[in-house]
């Protein structure tokens, strides 16, 4: 066991903030007659005063150093017992030993000081130039309790400076996050929000049909990666940050707004059949942007894997408890094997031709869900086709109160 400068100096820190270990010391001295006591971080090189109470000038103050074979705390920790010595000179062990000679000390009494799982951290020592009765039970019992009094309070101490640094990395890594995030969401997007204008520009005033046709390829690219973008953004939201954020608020025009995402996916793909039915008959308290994304990702994750001329179905409804959302397409149907996959993120259906984005997409769907207090599930057979479906109560934190009463009751 050797320790490095820097973990010497943390050991000398370590001690010195626990309030208690000063007094301790003056106690032992007191109680023992001993005028000089210290508790000293010992490794197999060196023996390191952490802290001192010195009444005799010994001349050792916190961080000093002495060559640990000149001491006895080896030893000591070897047999994992205290040595104890009363009158050096005459003892039948240690009159010739070289540690009792060398600082000219007749009583010397040293405790290993043990912390959780059996770490040793090195020794609680006291000694003197002249003999005491070191020997009494209740002497060497005060030093047991005290060496581990000792022990515990350092570990907690570095369970604390422990805490404290990982706070700080948390703090650190948050700012990071929030700079990737902030990357992501503006220096992409704004030579993004240039390249579309310029297209758009172009695709207005180019008298040249096929090069106006190029410039809204462009436009139609540009929306593709903002989507991406966007993705990404919310990814990193999800599982860098703190969760997809969600506003709540009273929504009175759900329908017409989930009637509009429909009508811009077939827009976007008039070669395909949406059949909609959408009855949102009472308000729904929801992040309506995000209720549109929900419902935008599963109808265009169904265009993409389900059959070409079959169309996809889409329905949504306020039920007694909640609004359902439910996205049908018929196809080749998800692998048993990957249903539990299905809203990992960058997982994409293996068996479809198409390849088309991140895999994002339903990762992202579940965690909006999953903010609104709703439920997502996925049923995917050859014989009924893939059907996703979303429940989101009509008062979320109505549900979520419920929820963490319900919580409360089982625990």
């Amino acid at each position: 066991m050797h320790d490095s400068p820097v973990d010497i100096a943390d050991a000398v820190v370590a001690v010195y903030r626990i309030d208690a270990i000063p007094t301790l010391l003056k106690v032992l001295c007191e109680n023992t007659g001993m005028r000089f006591a210290a508790v000293a971080r010992v490794t197999g090189s060196s023996w390191t005063a952490c802290a001192v109470q010195d009444d005799i000038q010994f001349g050792l103050k916190p961080g000093d150093q002495l060559p640990v074979d000149t001491t006895l705390c080896m030893e000591s920790r070897e047999a994992g017992l205290p040595i104890v010595i009363e009158h050096a000179s005459i003892d039948p062990q240690y009159h010739s030993h070289h540690t009792p000679k060398l600082y000219q000390i007749e009583s010397y009494i040293t405790v290993p000081i043990v912390m959780a799982g059996g770490r040793y951290f090195g020794n609680l020592c006291a000694l003197d130039p002249d003999p005491a009765q070191l020997k009494l039970p209740r002497v060497i019992s005060m030093f047991q309790h005290f060496a581990a009094l000792i022990g515990s309070q350092l570990d907690a101490q570095l369970t604390l400076e422990k805490e404290h640094s990982e706070l700080v990395d948390e703090r650190a890594s948050s700012e990071l996050r929030e700079q990737f995030i902030a990357i992501l969401g503006h220096d992409l997007r704004n030579p993004l929000q240039a390249v579309f204008a310029t297209a758009d520009l172009l695709e207005r005033r180019l008298a040249n049909q096929s090069y106006a046709e190029m410039a809204s390829r462009i436009k139609t690219n540009v929306r593709r990666m903002s989507f991406l973008i966007d993705d990404v953004l919310d990814f990193a939201r999800a599982r860098l940050g703190g969760g997809i954020g969600v506003e709540l608020k009273d929504v009175d025009n759900l329908e017409m707004s989930l009637n509009a995402v429909v009508q811009e996916l077939q827009d976007a793909q008039p070669d395909r059949c949406i059949i909609a039915d959408i009855r949102v008959l009472q308000p729904v308290r929801c992040d309506i942007g995000r209720v549109q994304q929900v419902a935008s990702n599963l109808i265009a994750n169904a265009l993409t894997h389900g059959e070409a001329n079959s169309p996809v179905r889409f329905s949504a409804e306020t039920q007694a408890d909640g609004l359902v959302i439910d996205v049908w397409n018929s196809g080749e149907p998800i692998p048993i094997e990957c249903i539990d996959k299905i809203f990992q993120p960058f997982w994409r259906h293996s068996v479809s031709a198409s390849r088309q984005g991140l895999g994002l997409g339903l990762h992202i769907c579940a965690h909006i869900v999953r903010a609104h207090n709703g439920r997502i599930k996925v049923t995917s057979t050859r014989k009924e086709g893939t059907r996703f479906t979303v429940w989101l109560p009509l008062k979320p934190s109505e549900y979520a109160e419920m929820d963490e009463t319900r919580a409360q009751l089982n625990g």
